[in-house]
């Protein structure tokens, strides 16, 4: 009799904690503030709408593709939800190992009815990613610059007038968004953009564009370096992540501001591991409805200021949750600050990426 009870037990045991398992969702993300926003905005409020959920963060969002191709290879994927970028998500989707997604069965309407796809507009970049934030590469200048005689720049083809605007620009040590940027400025239209830059006389004329201000440009590889030059005055205008710059403006207060003119989107999102247990789906499936709805995104933009990339949330975004400002005027996706934008073409630069590296650290040599 003790054993049969003994035995019981140890099943109830057992059934207990897998029961426990299909309970838990393992999501992977980038930690920092970024994963704080993430906290906030959906786990905390689904887990208190499923108290008997349990959601267990992971903060290595960076080595996903590596990790994610280990777990697949040793046939043990513990992983649920992993937030990516774009072009990783390209990447996992091609390789098999993102799931593709069917947006009208895993992601909800917005409040007026529009579908899913619809209101993700161009956030929706392969038939793996989840879009949830939009984040963007941008220019700030400081406002107190003595040479500049009063005038601030109102348009990105300013940073290649030094005559106007002399002093030193910080661009980053890489052709992407750098390439796009000189073609813009040499005339080239946007629907033309990427059909010039498939030819090596377009590369050619972008780095002769970016010759005109090479003596003064200093580089960088990290999205820090520019506010912090900015805020040293080592340089007088630069591009970095608009993260870094509502950073430098608003938190610091320094003597910067914004050109959003040709920002180039890049967009965050979700991917589900291919590989992921049966069994969690239905729960995975839940809670990804519940945080990419049009509400939870928009909470989202009170924590940090990457703009929500669903069209039905920007006229939510509120006031962050600390500070009390308003959000809107901070983010990449308020239409006023997308009246010239670009969205990052991840599969020319997959394609191409390897060939043009070449040629600018060529002409970088110079």
């Amino acid at each position: 009799m003790k054993l049969g009870t003994t035995f019981l037990a140890t099943v109830a045991l057992a059934m207990t904690s897998v029961m426990a398992q299909a309970n838990e969702l393992t999501i992977v993300s980038w930690g920092g503030a970024y994963s704080a926003s993430q906290n906030n905005a959906y786990h905390k409020p689904f887990m208190a709408m499923r108290p008997d959920v349990k959601i267990i963060n992971d903060e290595s969002s960076n080595e996903a593709v590596a990790k994610l191709r280990a777990m697949n290879e040793a046939g043990n994927v513990t992983w649920d939800i992993v937030d990516v970028e774009g072009p990783d998500s390209q990447r996992l989707c091609d390789e098999g190992l993102a799931m593709e997604i069917d947006p009208h069965e895993w992601l909800a309407k917005a409040p007026d009815g529009t579908e899913a796809f619809v209101d993700f507009g161009p956030a929706m970049i392969n038939k793996c990613f989840i879009p949830q934030i939009v984040f963007s590469t941008t220019f700030g200048y400081r406002t107190d610059v003595k040479e500049w005689n009063g005038a601030v720049p109102t348009s990105l083809c300013d940073i290649f007038d030094t005559a106007k605007f002399p002093g030193k620009r910080s661009l980053e040590k890489r052709p992407k968004k750098n390439i796009e940027w000189a073609l813009l400025c040499d005339g080239v239209a946007k629907d033309d953009l990427y059909k010039v830059m498939s030819t090596p006389e377009g590369i050619q004329r972008a780095l002769a564009k970016l010759d005109t201000i090479k003596k003064d440009v200093i580089w960088w590889s990290a999205g820090a370096e520019t506010p912090q030059r900015l805020a040293d005055g080592e340089a007088v205008i630069g591009s970095t992540y608009n993260g870094r710059l509502f950073s430098v403006i608003v938190e610091q207060k320094q003597p910067v501001a914004m050109l959003w003119d040709w920002q180039v989107f890049d967009f965050d999102g979700w991917i589900i591991p291919a590989a992921v247990k049966e069994d969690k789906l239905p729960l995975i499936k839940e809670y990804i409805k519940f945080a990419t709805d049009t509400q939870r995104l928009a909470d989202q933009a009170k924590y940090i200021s990457y703009g929500p990339a669903r069209a039905s949330s920007q006229p939510l975004v509120g006031k962050h949750a600390e500070l009390g400002i308003d959000m809107a005027p901070h983010m990449p996706t308020n239409p006023a600050n997308m009246k010239n934008y670009l969205v990052n073409n991840i599969e020319w630069w997959a394609d191409n990426q390897d060939e043009v590296e070449e040629a600018f650290q060529v002409w970088l040599a110079k």
